[in-house]
């Protein structure tokens, strides 16, 4: 039986606007195993952004527990959460977040500079192996803004893979993206997760639910729905679908 990277009990965050309390998350209960890839799902204001916050080391919660590969994080400070955080977290975000007079290797090298046990030699190598897990071997000395939407998508992945997380959180990472390279970040992530790696996308999306292996759906601050995919989209086949000329 698989580990559980990701385990949250009666989990609760409030927020307080003047005299007004918010009830952002309402007793969350929630599991996720290595291996898996769970899409996080909800309207605005349902609870998933906070909860991705919580589950990222970003936030805490008013109460209820969150143990993140068997490591309880209410009890940790916020040097040790940082610390964890760059340790056993990879993140991609919608905007790419990358610095943008750094190079791609530069840009997936920086995660590294934290970790103090980590000599330049190694870093460099990490960084590499990482951009060539992405296919963007040729591109690792362009600068983000001589790279496409989905080129710049795939440095942050390779970012979030160099200190080889035990999971990865994306937080709509293919919301500015077209169809096809949308298609091909998810093929990206797919394979992935076919080698093992444990990946919490949100999206608010239905079409690109349906390339991952559960999908989590929240309301009000609950979760209403779980449940797995059955018929799961294959990125790779369904690239094959679209017409030649709307790659970019």
């Amino acid at each position: 039986m698989k580990k559980a990277i990701i385990e949250v009990k009666a989990l609760k965050k409030d927020f307080y606007v003047g005299e007004i309390t918010v009830h952002a998350l309402r007793g969350v209960d929630l599991e996720i195993k290595e291996g898996e890839f769970v899409a996080i799902m909800g309207t605005s204001g349902s609870g998933k952004s906070t909860m991705l916050n919580i589950l990222g080391c970003l936030d805490k919660p008013t109460s209820g527990s969150y143990f993140l590969d068997g490591i309880s994080m209410g009890e940790l400070s916020k040097n040790e959460l940082a610390n964890l955080r760059n340790i056993k977290l990879g993140f991609v975000f919608q905007s790419y977040n990358l610095l943008s007079r750094t190079t791609a290797l530069e840009n997936v090298e920086l995660p590294l500079f934290y970790n103090s046990k980590i000599r330049s030699k190694e870093r460099r190598e990490r960084a590499e192996a990482a951009l060539e897990a992405v296919g963007l071997s040729d591109r690792m000395h362009h600068m983000p803004n001589q790279l496409s939407g989905g080129q710049q998508q795939r440095v942050a992945i390779a970012r979030s893979l160099v200190n080889d997380p035990v999971v990865i959180l994306a937080d709509e990472a293919t919301g500015n993206l077209d169809t096809r390279t949308s298609f091909e970040i998810m093929a990206l992530l797919q394979d992935l997760n076919q080698k093992g790696k444990t990946i919490v996308f949100v999206t608010h999306e239905a079409d690109i639910a349906k390339f991952m292996t559960r999908q989590i759906v929240f309301r009000d601050g609950h979760i209403i729905r779980e449940e797995m995919v059955i018929n799961r989209n294959n990125a790779v086949e369904l690239l094959k679908t679209l017409p030649i000329e709307e790659s970019v």
